[in-house]
């Protein structure tokens, strides 16, 4: 299992990047970044940790419906800087061991230090013979202060360094080393591109490295040690930015399940049969951004809500029979309830996942506000868009109020007077269909029997259209097939979840119109990135017209158009580099940790 295997060590930049300009174009920020933390720290950094960003191909809103998606890493990375604080001084040694100076190259990102505050407790402290164990058994509980009602860039910082602690220094004979770091990256903030998940990463491997604790750890391991750092500020993650940002290879994308447990596979991107007729990817900024907090009563919380009451209420129209797990006060996901109505053991493959979402979404009409409220004695002219209210909602799901109130909304915020069940199931079957049909396109491409979609699907129907075979399929065909189960996937962000925004419907029918196989938004939506499918012969001119359509990007020019809009092909993931003997552009020194990390 690729889980299971140790960190490869790479000797040189340009073995992480074959082409020589990229390796260059890196090196040179490697290289920036440690003259940088040399003149605020008085001392070249020991490690350099790098996590890039991701951008989510296919697959969108499914992952907490525990349906598989389809991301990647981008070009566009965190870096952090780190050494052991040396004492000298002007500098001391702090008196408190794990102290941390943070600081950050971008000047509106104001320095930080911070010391983990230290606890002993006992592994049985719920015990009443708590106070008679001997003090060999107990062990130390760190703690940081993180803010999750206001955080600050710091926090991420310290999301990382919290699962390093509590993993690795949890009894009195060792403690962490205080640190210096230096933090600088290029993945746009708020984006939908995983910043955040980005600088987790890097700062969980970063001090890691620092404290000479990453000998040993498994690639896999990395991932879930992301995954739970990232809860510390507070976000939830079913772990796929996390995977994407560690596991990534360079021109392969991740096809990664949460169901029945958490995997990745490798999945390579379609490749040009002659030179120039490649393509990339092309991110662009809708500039409107959604502030997760203010809006998720509204947006992101309540689907989630409405997801895992249609699946309570699918079941029951189905009749299906649910694992215990799922009946009782842990509520069921469609990616359950598909489960469960297909009837074989996990896991399923592929294909009999394919058809039994074919199958399902024929039935799913049960879940219109028309059916349901028929079920109660409610007729008259109804309009579906409408929704269901609380109380119909209730109703169908078979519980009384109080219990309903506890599974579904004693642990979220939710506010709204009607619920959309039908179309947020639609929207995720439908999705979950494409992330399958995604996969097929790219796997038949290596083989060079390529499964062709129409160029033009809708959400209109309670399937994707069938595919049909061509042994003769060019790489253009088959990015025109990609490109179009792309299409079909932001029309149903925006029409089906509503996770859209007029800007990014705008912003990705320009793409289209611009020359791009595909284009959807990435990302949680109201606000955030397109990611589009671009020829690489003409992705200067597709951002060339892209960048005189679009309102918010008119009068950008050089740095401040690139930060909004850029060309990215999927990158490697996370990796360091140390020591810091020799330049990141020649071939000498140790070079350290390609985290190209994959479970298959």
């Amino acid at each position: 299992m690729a889980a299971d295997l140790p960190v490869p060590v790479y000797t040189s930049l340009s073995d992480v990047y074959p082409d020589l300009l990229l390796a260059a174009k890196h090196g040179a920020r490697f290289n920036d970044l440690a003259s940088e933390f040399e003149s605020r720290f008085g001392s070249q950094p020991a490690y350099i940790a790098r996590a890039p960003g991701r951008v989510n191909l296919i697959g969108e809103h499914i992952d907490y419906a525990l349906f598989g998606v389809f991301p990647a890493a981008i070009e566009q990375d965190i870096l952090i800087a780190c050494g052991p604080r040396s004492s000298s001084p002007t500098t001391p040694e702090p008196s408190s061991p794990g102290t941390v100076t943070a600081q950050n190259t971008f000047p509106k990102y104001t320095p930080q230090t911070f010391t983990p505050m230290l606890r002993v407790v006992s592994q049985a402290q719920d015990q009443a013979q708590d106070e008679m164990l001997d003090k060999d058994v107990r062990v130390q509980d760190w703690h940081l202060d993180i803010d999750k009602s206001q955080l600050r860039w710091e926090s991420y910082v310290k999301a990382g360094y919290y699962g390093v602690l509590n993993r690795f220094f949890t009894s009195s004979d060792e403690y962490p080393v205080p640190v210096n770091i230096l933090v600088s990256g290029n993945v746009p903030a708020g984006s939908g591109l995983s910043s955040s998940a980005a600088m987790v990463v890097a700062s969980t491997l970063a001090f890691l490295a620092v404290n000479h604790k990453l000998d040993g750890v498994k690639k896999g391991a990395l991932v879930q040690m992301a995954v739970e750092n990232e809860k510390r500020v507070g976000v939830n993650s079913g772990g796929m930015d996390q995977a994407a940002s560690i596991l990534s290879t360079p021109n392969s994308a991740l096809y990664i399940t949460f169901y029945p447990s958490l995997s990745a596979e490798l999945v390579s991107l379609p490749q040009a049969t002659k030179a120039g007729e490649g393509v990339v990817l092309v991110c662009a900024n809708s500039l409107v951004v959604s502030d997760k907090v203010v809006g998720a009563k509204t947006r992101y919380n309540l689907r989630v809500v409405e997801t895992l009451v249609a699946a309570r209420v699918l079941s029951r129209k189905l009749n299906l029979t649910l694992p215990p797990s799922s009946t009782s006060n842990k509520p069921p996901t469609l990616r359950e309830v598909l489960s469960a109505y297909i009837g074989r053991p996990e896991p399923i493959a592929a294909d009999a996942l394919k058809e039994g979402l074919e199958r399902i979404l024929a039935e799913i009409h049960v879940l219109k506000a028309s059916a349901l409220r028929g079920e109660i004695g409610i007729v008259g002219n109804e309009d579906e868009d409408e929704g269901v209210t609380m109380e119909e909602m209730i109703s169908a799901s078979g519980l009384g109020e109080d219990e309903f109130k506890r599974i579904y909304l004693s642990w979220v915020d939710v506010e709204a007077t009607r619920f959309q069940l039908y179309k947020r199931t639609k929207h995720i079957l439908t999705e979950a269909l494409r992330v399958l049909q995604f996969r097929e396109l790219c796997l038949a491409s290596t083989t060079h029997s390529i499964s062709i979609l129409p160029t033009t699907t809708s959400t209109s129907s309670s399937s994707p259209p069938s595919s049909s075979t061509s042994s003769s399929s060019t790489s253009t065909e088959a990015f025109k097939a990609l490109g179009a189960l792309m299409n079909a996937s932001h029309d149903s962000c925006s029409r089906l979840y509503e996770c859209s925004c007029p800007e990014l419907d705008e912003l990705t029918q320009i793409a289209r119109e611009s020359g791009a196989y595909g284009s959807r938004l990435t990302g949680a939506g109201w606000g955030g990135c397109s990611v589009s499918l671009v020829p690489e012969s003409q992705v200067d001119t597709f951002i060339a017209k892209v960048r005189s359509r679009y309102p918010k990007f008119r009068g950008l020019e050089g740095d401040a158009l690139n930060e909004v809009i850029f060309a990215t092909k999927p990158g490697v993931g996370a990796f360091g580099r140390f020591p810091l003997a020799y330049s990141f552009l020649d071939c000498g020194g140790e070079i350290f940790t390609d985290m190209c990390h994959h479970f298959l």
